[in-house]
This record gives structure tokens, sequence and C-alpha cells, in this order.
């Protein structure tokens, strides 16, 4: 099965990252979650250690331009096949070094791919 990993996922619930993780377990598709601080959404641990987390398949973004650079060494390692950048995550420089390593770069918000069966 095809993970997907929630890369800043927040314990908030009133936070898009949380509904996320909510909608992705709704939809019963395998997710880890990464943030700040840990803790469980639905029963998905939050890890803050991106070294536990591997053979991911998807990364769905919740991290801003202002803080993407110091995670994209980290997310090459992780090697996705896919990362979708949701509202207010777009990097037109992130998505060349993404492309640039053969990962499909997907701009959108994953509730509206959920919604629509296009996820």
């Amino acid at each position: 099965m095809k993970t997907t990993l929630v890369f800043g996922a927040s314990l908030k619930t009133n936070r898009y990252s949380n509904l996320a993780v909510n909608r992705l377990v709704d939809h019963n598709i395998k997710i880890e979650a990464f943030g700040l601080r840990k803790g469980k959404i639905r029963g998905i641990q939050i890890k803050t250690n991106l070294s536990e987390i591997q053979n991911i398949h998807t990364i769905t973004l919740y991290i801003g331009p202002a803080r993407q650079p110091e995670y994209i060494d980290k997310i090459l390692q992780i090697n996705p096949k896919r990362v979708i950048f949701n509202p207010g995550t777009e990097n037109p420089e992130f998505y060349k070094i993404l492309e640039s390593k053969g990962i499909e770069v997907v701009v959108a918000c994953t509730l509206v791919l959920l919604a629509t069966g296009q996820y």
C-alpha cells in the first residue's frame, strides 16, 4: 500500500494539516505524520524526527516556502514519488529541484483531491 506523509502536521484541529490527516484516515490511506510537536491525530503518531520515516510514496506539504529550505535535503532523502504543494506552500524553485530528481510535483489541495476522487 502506498504511504502518504503529512509534512507539517499539527495537533491544532483548526489547521488544514490536521484536517488532512483526518480525511486521509477516512479514506483508508496509510499515512505517516511529521510535525514540530509529538502527539496523535486519530491514532496517527506525529513524529518529530524525519529519520524515522521511510517508504513514502506521497508527501503532502503543509509548511510555507520560508521554512522549506531547511527540509529540502531531508525530503530528497525520503525520495517520494510525488509532492503535493497545498495552498500557501507553492514554491517554483523547489518544484524544479524535485522535478530534476524525477519526483512528480502537484500544486493542489489534498482535501479537494480526496473529495473529488483525484487523490
